[in-house]
Order: C-alpha cells, then sequence, then structure tokens
C-alpha cells in the first residue's frame, strides 16, 4: 500500500504537471513551490503538521467506525460539536478555576473530557437510529453535519458573542489555556498536539486490535450473524462503535479549538477535516496506523496548495484540481480493492 500511494502520488503530480502547463503557467515552478509549500522552511514544517494533526486524529475516528463496518460520515458533525462543548467548557469554568498553569492544565483536560463525551454522544445518536430503527448510517450522519454547524452557530452569534463583535466569536480563552509551543515557534501549532494525535493512533490500534472490545466491533461489523451466535448483542456494537469514533472526532474539536483558534466561530469556516479524513482513511487501509503516513500525505499536499494560492499567479480552481487528483489517484487502488472484496473479485486480502 505504501509503494502505490508513491506511485500514485507521483503520477498524479506528473498529470497535474502537463495540466498546469497545458493552461499555460510553468508547470516546474509549480510542483516546487507545492514542495516548498509543505517542507520548505521551519514555518512550512509547522503548518503540515498542524494539518496532518488534525487530518490524522479525524483520520482515526473515520477508521474505527469503517473498520468495523458503520459507515459515519458525520465525523465534521462530531468534530464541531466537541470543539465547541471545549470552547464553553472552558469559557465557563475560567472564572472558577485558578490561573496559570496549573489552572490551564486543568481546563484544557476538561475541555478535552467534554468534546469526547459531546462527540461520543452525538455520534450515537445516529448508531441508535441505526441499529433500532435501522436508519441508513450514511444518511443520518450527513443530515448531522448540517445539524451541527446550524445550531453551533446559532448558540455562538445569539449567546456567546462579546458585545461589539463584528463575527460571531465568542471571547477568547485565557492565555494559560493552550498547548505549550515546544520546538516550532507558532501560534496555532504546538508538538503536544502532535504528541496527542499519535497517542490516540496507538490507544485506537490497541484497543481494536487486541481487546475483546475491539473484536467483537470488527466481527459484529463485518460477521454479524457470527457476532450474535458468539453471543455479542449486534445493535448494541452498532451504538458503541458509532460512540468511540465520535468521541475520537470530538477529541479532533477539542485540539482544533485549543491549539489552533483559542476561541470558537462560525463552523461553516471551519477547514473540512471531517470530510477529507475519509480519504484519508480509505488510502490507510481503515488501519489505524496507517492513518499517520496518510494523514501526513494529505497535510503536506493542503500546505503546499495553500501555499501556492498565496505566492503563484494560479487559479485556485487549478491548484485544487491538482491536489484534487492527487487524492483521486491516491485513494482509488483502495475502493478497487474494497469494491472487488464486496463484490468476491478482489482475490485474498493481501
Amino acid at each position: 500500500r505504501f509503494a502505490i500511494a508513491v506511485a500514485a502520488t507521483a503520477m498524479a503530480l506528473a498529470l497535474g504537471a502537463v495540466i498546469v502547463a497545458a493552461s499555460g503557467y510553468d508547470a516546474v515552478e509549480f510542483v516546487s513551490s507545492l514542495v516548498y509549500g509543505a517542507f520548505g522552511s521551519r514555518a512550512n514544517v509547522a503548518f503540515t503538521l498542524r494539518q496532518s494533526t488534525m487530518l490524522i486524529l479525524a483520520g482515526v475516528a473515520v477508521a474505527v467506525a469503517f473498520r468495523s463496518g458503520v459507515f459515519n460520515i458525520g465525523v465534521q458533525g462530531q468534530f464541531v460539536v466537541g470543539g465547541f462543548a471545549t470552547a464553553v467548557t472552558i469559557l465557563f469554568l475560567a472564572p472558577v478555576l485558578p490561573t496559570g498553569a496549573v489552572g490551564g492544565a486543568l481546563l484544557v483536560v476538561l475541555g478535552v473530557v467534554a468534546a469526547m463525551v459531546a462527540g461520543g454522544a452525538y455520534a450515537a445518536l445516529p448508531g441508535l437510529m441505526k441499529a433500532y430503527a435501522d436508519a441508513n448510517e450514511v444518511i443520518t450522519t450527513i443530515m448531522l453535519n448540517f445539524i451541527a454547524s446550524g445550531v453551533v452557530f446559532f448558540v455562538v452569534d445569539r449567546y456567546l458573542r462579546p458585545a461589539g463583535a463584528s463575527a460571531p466569536n465568542t471571547e477568547q480563552f485565557p492565555d494559560y489555556v493552550q498547548f505549550p509551543s515546544l520546538v516550532f515557534d507558532s501560534a496555532s501549532f504546538s508538538v503536544i498536539g502532535l504528541g496527542v494525535a499519535l497517542a490516540t493512533v496507538v490507544v485506537v490500534y490497541v484497543v481494536m486490535a487486541r481487546t475483546r472490545f475491539g473484536y467483537d466491533l470488527v466481527t459484529s461489523g463485518h460477521q454479524e450473524p457470527a457476532a450474535a451466535y458468539s453471543g455479542v448483542d449486534p445493535k448494541q456494537t452498532v451504538v458503541a462503535t458509532m460512540t468511540f469514533s465520535g468521541m475520537v472526532a470530538g477529541l479532533t474539536g477539542a485540539v482544533f479549538a485549543i491549539m489552533i483558534l483559542g476561541y470558537y466561530s462560525d463552523p461553516s469556516t471551519f477547514p473540512r477535516f471531517g470530510f477529507d479524513a475519509i480519504a484519508v482513511s480509505l488510502l490507510a487501509a481503515n488501519n489505524p496506523l496507517g492513518v499517520v503516513p496518510a494523514g501526513l500525505l494529505f497535510g503536506g499536499l493542503d500546505a503546499g496548495g495553500q501555499y501556492i494560492g498565496f505566492t503563484l499567479d494560479v487559479p485556485p480552481e487549478l491548484v485544487d484540481g491538482v491536489v484534487g487528483l492527487v487524492v483521486l489517484f491516491v485513494a482509488t487502488p483502495e475502493l478497487f480493492r474494497m469494491a472487488g472484496k464486496r463484490t468476491g473479485l478482489g482475490g485474498d486480502d493481501r
């Protein structure tokens, strides 16, 4: 899979360079700027790692559900709800808790817990509907994305916007509520956030591959009759799968609110990490460990694409198209592999 990803990326960049040249732009400058934008300077590397951190976390949330045979397309909504829960927790508890490093650490922990509870509860809704009402989880999770954004926007705009603010934002978090800036001198990235993402990958992998709970999730999703015969309740397992996935998505929202924003605002302006994470998970074959290199690849493409948009006189639609080609080339082999397995034409699973 790693070789396929590297070859697909190279082919997509080559085709993208041809398209750029045919459009009348310098293809060599385009590709070199894409690479430089991702890794060419300390600040660019920090931005790449920032985007990768978010994509790794969101990708793991998607992988938990997909690996268990449940399609959670609502990670974006659970990400929004989780970040909002973090913001509300920090803003409401900050006046009653100590200030300084101790108070900041306590607020961060409480904010993260609130995000995971909120994200898990929000994901449990479509899980309950699928398990006990036979509702299609693809449709329900997609709709809940829009509901989350609309409701959070309304609450922030109506009740949490500071007096005189020109945009629907909450107040800034206290200065002591943040991840320490280590290694990279960046206001929106901390290696602590990346460490949280990598620790989450390890925990999820161990749970899914080395515990009975994880075994029940995977077995129930792919072999429901066998799981039921062995004593597993498939309906409860579906709800547990969605809840577990939503908890990771909520954690993603907490890291976004604390590490990147430092406040909360209109969710419609947020990056679409929850949707991009679907491609990340597919590239990783829904393996939590594989999400790490996949997230780094997509984070680098995102950073490079944004750099081109700021520095070159290239239409943003062309930049998005080339980046989209890379995503398509990289994700397509896994899509064909999944289709082959489901139709019986894919051979073994090696």
